[in-house]
C-alpha cells in the first residue's frame, strides 16, 4: 500500500524535477516558512521580493517584485511551476492602499499566466466578501475573483491569525503583557479566533501545490479560544502579572493609537478590531493544522514578547 508520505515525496520529487517554485516574500514571514518547507522537500525555490537586502539563504534565487514593470515580472516568473502568493498589505500606509494592493495582485496573476505558471497557491483571509465594509476583506474577495477569472489552476488558503515566536499579534500581546500593569480588552472579549501555526500553514501550502483540483480551504488550527482566553493563555505563558480589564471599544482604539505613536508603528487599526470583534477571525471548518496553541504557548512562553514586532519596520522601512 502506498502511504500519504510516499505519495507526497513522489509529488515533491516530480515538482523538483520539472520546474521552480516561486514564493513572494520568502524573506518575510509566511513566505519564509513556505520557502523553508519547499527546500526541506528538495524543491528548487525562487522568490519575488521588494526587499532584496534581506536575502539570507543562498538556496533561494532572488528576483525583484516590481509591479511597475509587468514584463519584468513575466521574466522573473519564467520556469515557475507553482507560484505561492503571500503578497498583501495589512493596512494602508503612505501611498500603499488596499486598492493598490488589489491592482498589484491582478498584475501578478497576469504575469503568471503570461509566464505559463501551472498553478497558484494564493493566501487569502477568512471570510472575504465583496460587500465587506472592511477594505482588507473586500480587497481579498476581489483578488480571489480575479484569480478565478484568470483561468489559472489555483488553491486558495484562508487563514486568520498565524503564530510562532515571530508572529505579530501574539508576540505583541505578550510584549505588552510583559511591560504594562494593565491589559485592556475591548467589550466582552468573547469573540473567537482560529490561529494556525505558521509551520502548519507552510505544510498546507506546499501540499496544496499538489492538489489535483482547484480548492478553497479555511487554514485554521485545532483550537478556537475566545480573545479573553487567548490573552489569559499568553499572560500565563509569559508569567505576566498584568491585570486584564474590559473597557469600551473606543477606549481600546484610543489606547492603541497612543501606543502606536509611542512605538512609531500601527498597533491595531479600527477595522482590525471591528472585524475580529465581529467574528471574522473565527471559523467552524475542520482544522488543517495540528499544533495546539495552548501547548505551543506552554513551550515557548520564555521567548514570546521579548522584543516588539514592528509592522512598519517589516514591510515599509528598509
Amino acid at each position: 500500500m502506498t502511504t500519504n508520505t510516499e505519495t507526497r515525496t513522489t509529488a515533491d520529487r516530480r515538482a523538483a524535477d520539472t520546474g521552480i517554485d516561486t514564493v513572494t516574500g520568502a524573506f518575510s514571514y509566511s513566505g519564509r516558512s513556505i520557502a523553508a518547507e519547499l527546500i526541506a522537500r528538495g524543491r528548487r525555490v525562487r522568490t519575488l521580493t521588494a526587499h532584496p537586502e534581506r536575502a539570507d539563504d543562498p538556496a533561494i534565487e532572488t528576483r525583484a517584485l516590481d509591479f511597475d514593470d509587468p514584463r519584468g515580472l513575466v521574466t522573473a516568473l519564467e520556469g515557475t511551476t507553482t507560484l505561492f502568493n503571500t503578497y498583501w498589505v495589512r493596512f494602508a500606509h503612505a501611498t500603499m492602499t488596499h486598492e493598490r494592493a488589489v491592482e498589484n495582485t491582478k498584475t501578478l496573476f497576469w504575469a503568471a499566466k503570461e509566464a505559463s505558471v501551472r498553478k497558484i497557491v494564493h493566501v487569502s483571509i477568512l471570510h472575504p466578501s465583496s460587500s465587506s465594509p472592511y477594505p482588507y476583506f473586500e480587497g481579498k474577495a476581489r483578488c480571489e475573483r480575479a484569480l478565478a477569472e484568470s483561468g489559472l489552476h489555483a488553491a486558495v488558503l484562508r487563514p486568520s491569525v498565524l503564530f510562532d515566536e515571530h508572529g505579530v499579534l501574539l508576540n505583541n500581546i505578550a510584549w505588552l503583557l510583559r511591560r504594562l500593569p494593565v491589559f485592556a480588552i475591548g467589550a466582552r472579549g468573547d469573540y473567537r479566533v482560529r490561529p494556525i501555526h505558521v509551520g502548519d500553514f507552510a505544510t498546507l501550502a506546499v501540499d496544496a501545490s499538489g492538489w489535483a483540483d482547484d480548492r478553497t480551504v479555511d487554514a485554521v488550527g485545532p483550537e478556537r479560544p475566545t480573545f479573553n482566553e487567548l490573552v489569559a493563555m499568553i499572560r500565563t505563558a509569559v508569567k505576566s502579572r498584568a491585570a486584564i480589564v474590559h473597557v469600551p471599544s473606543p477606549v481600546v482604539l484610543v489606547g492603541s493609537k497612543v501606543l502606536g505613536l509611542a512605538l512609531h508603528d500601527v498597533l491595531l487599526t479600527r477595522d482590525e478590531y471591528a472585524s475580529m470583534a465581529g467574528g471574522l477571525a473565527d471559523s467552524e471548518a475542520p482544522a488543517t493544522g495540528t499544533t495546539r496553541l495552548s501547548a505551543w504557548l506552554d513551550q515557548h512562553g520564555d521567548v514570546l514578547g521579548r522584543t516588539y514586532a514592528s509592522e512598519l519596520d517589516r514591510h515599509f522601512r528598509r
